[in-house]
C-alpha cells in the first residue's frame, strides 16, 4: 500500500521546482493532485518565473508516474482564482485531503528603491498563504475526516539570511517568518478537527529560483555573500534538492505523522544548528 493512497492535494506553485517534485512524489505515493501556478512574470522577480509550458510538463509527468492530476493557472494573491481550481478538483476527485501552499517568489536582489518588491513578496508568500489557509480550511473541516496543511516556509523562517536589506529581501524574510505564526495559530484551532499543520523550512535548493544565471551573477559580484561562512550550510552541500524537501513533505502529508502538528522542521543541512 502506498503512503497517500485515496488522497487528494492541493498544491501552490505546481509548475516547476518544489512544486512540481512535490506534485510527483506525491503522486507516486498514490495521491491525486489539484495544482495551481501563476504562469506568469511578477516585475519585481528578477529570474524568469514558470510558464503554461512548465505547468504542462508537471501534468506529463505526474501522469507519467500513475497519478491524477488537474491544473489551472492562477494566482494565490486572487482568492477567486483558488475557490475555482479547488472547486474544479474536488469536482473530479471528490475530496480535499492535503494543502501545500507552496507558492513563492525571491525578489531579493532587486536595487533598494524597489519597493515593489516589498509588496509582492509579503502578498505573495504571507497574504498568499492567508488566503489558501482560509479558502481550503472549510472545506477540510466540512469534509470531517481531518487532514494535513504544510506551508513551505525557509531557513529564512527561522533565522537571518545575511543578503542584503533590500525591500524584495526584507519582505522575503518578513513572509517566511510570518507564515510560522499563521501556522501554529491554524494548529491550535484546527486540531480538534485532527487536522495538522506544520511549516518546512529548507535552505537552498536547487531549482530555478535560486539556479539562475541572474542570481549566480549576483553572488559573484557580491562575494561578500558566497564568502560568508554564516551563509554556507555547515553539512557539505551547496544546494538540497527539490526532491529532499518532498519526502519530508509526504511524511508529514501522511498517517506516520498523524499527532505531528504545529511543528517548524527544517530541511536544511545544518543550517539552523550552527
Amino acid at each position: 500500500m502506498q503512503r497517500l493512497d485515496g488522497k487528494v492535494v492541493f498544491i501552490t506553485g505546481v509548475a516547476r521546482g518544489q512544486g512540481r517534485s512535490h506534485a510527483i512524489r506525491m503522486a507516486e505515493e498514490g495521491a491525486s493532485i489539484i495544482g495551481l501556478d501563476i504562469c506568469d512574470q511578477i516585475p519585481s522577480v528578477f529570474y524568469p518565473m514558470a510558464t503554461r509550458e512548465d505547468l504542462a510538463e508537471t501534468e506529463r509527468l505526474v501522469k507519467a508516474v500513475g497519478g491524477q492530476i488537474v491544473t489551472s493557472v492562477g494566482d494565490v494573491r486572487n482568492r477567486e482564482d483558488i475557490g475555482r481550481i479547488l472547486d474544479l478538483g474536488t469536482e473530479q476527485f471528490g475530496r480535499l485531503d492535503i494543502v501545500i501552499a507552496n507558492a513563492g517568489i525571491m525578489p531579493v536582489i532587486g536595487p533598494g528603491e524597489q519597493s515593489q518588491a516589498w509588496h509582492d513578496a509579503i502578498d505573495v508568500m504571507l497574504t498568499g498563504v492567508w488566503n489558501v489557509l482560509d479558502i481550503a480550511t472549510p472545506r477540510l473541516v466540512a469534509q470531517g475526516e481531518g487532514g494535513s496543511i504544510i506551508i513551505t516556509s525557509s531557513a529564512a523562517g527561522l533565522t537571518s539570511m545575511g543578503l542584503n536589506t533590500f525591500a524584495g529581501q526584507a519582505g522575503y524574510s518578513a513572509s517566511k517568518h510570518g507564515v510560522v505564526g499563521l501556522m501554529r495559530l491554524f494548529s491550535k484551532q484546527l486540531a480538534k478537527e485532527s487536522i495538522r499543520v506544520n511549516t518546512i523550512h529548507p535552505t537552498g535548493v536547487n531549482t530555478p529560483m535560486v539556479a539562475n544565471a541572474e542570481y549566480g551573477e549576483f553572488v559573484n559580484s557580491h562575494p561578500e555573500v558566497a564568502n560568508d561562512e554564516a551563509y554556507k550550510n555547515p553539512m557539505p552541500v551547496e544546494l538540497i534538492e527539490a526532491v529532499d524537501v518532498s519526502n519530508a513533505m509526504v511524511f508529514l502529508a501522511s498517517d506516520e505523522a498523524r499527532y505531528i502538528t504545529g511543528v517548524t522542521l527544517p530541511v536544511d543541512a545544518g543550517y539552523n544548528n550552527r
